[in-house]
């Protein structure tokens, strides 16, 4: 099966949510996802879109997203952050998400990125094969942080 990898448009959003659903599922939480296609048509096709992604397509539709932003670090300058590579379950271990890994490393070289981050579930074992396998730093010193929507809401310093 011939698969092509390119940019993702509007259009590709339906298919792209889907497979979010998919990845939610994957990493046991789905009542997690809380983004709206109509979210993702404003963030990434809107005024100021935030995001973009490439998508891997066959005759058979999408079967995987690198979904990517521009970030700023203090110390090293542009960053690209790769927020979720996601190949729909039946289609991995097909090569599939390293040519997508290959396409946004390749989009961080054209932006001059200083820096090119992103994040795996510990347990998440053929992930963290497949970035040792390509060479990539599994940086064990630092600590996620987060708050959620409620959280942002009622803070007060």
């Amino acid at each position: 099966m011939e698969v092509a990898i390119r940019k993702g448009i509007i259009d590709d959003l339906p298919q792209v949510y889907a497979l979010i659903q998919e990845l939610a599922d994957f990493e046991r939480a789905p009542q997690e996802v809380t983004n709206t296609l109509e979210d993702m048509e404003r963030d990434g096709f809107g005024e100021n879109p935030i995001f973009k992604f490439f998508v891997a397509e066959s005759a058979d539709g999408i079967m995987g997203i690198a979904l990517y932003y521009i970030a700023y670090s203090t110390w090293k300058g542009r960053m690209l952050f790769l927020e979720d590579l996601v190949v729909t379950e039946r289609m991995r271990r097909a090569g599939i998400g390293r040519k997508l890994f290959r396409a946004v490393a390749h989009e961080a070289k054209v932006l001059g990125a200083k820096r090119f981050k992103w994040q795996v579930l510990e347990w998440n074992e053929p992930a963290i094969a497949f970035y040792k396998k390509i060479g990539a730093n599994l940086d064990g010193e630092w600590i996620n942080c987060n708050m959620n929507e409620e959280q942002i809401q009622q803070f007060d310093a």
